[in-house]
């Protein structure tokens, strides 16, 4: 009598992952502060410009800005 042997044959399948979740991580930080940032510049420009229209124009902004910073 012939004996028979079933053999299961496994398959590997080797997945390299490039990317580790400290360069994910380091990627959400660098966004977060651009977009700080950002906002940062957005909102100082916006406070110059209102500061230049309470005082009257660039040259008056200025020579506020002087008085200011001196004290006078």
């Amino acid at each position: 009598m012939v004996e028979r042997t079933k053999v299961k044959q496994k398959e590997q399948v080797n997945a390299t992952v490039t990317e580790s979740s400290a360069t994910e991580v380091s990627k959400v930080g660098i966004i977060t502060v651009a977009a700080f940032g950002g906002l940062v510049g957005l909102w100082s420009l916006a406070s110059i410009i209102a500061g230049m229209a309470a005082s009257g124009g660039p040259l008056a902004f200025i020579g506020d800005w002087f008085r200011a910073v001196s004290g006078m």
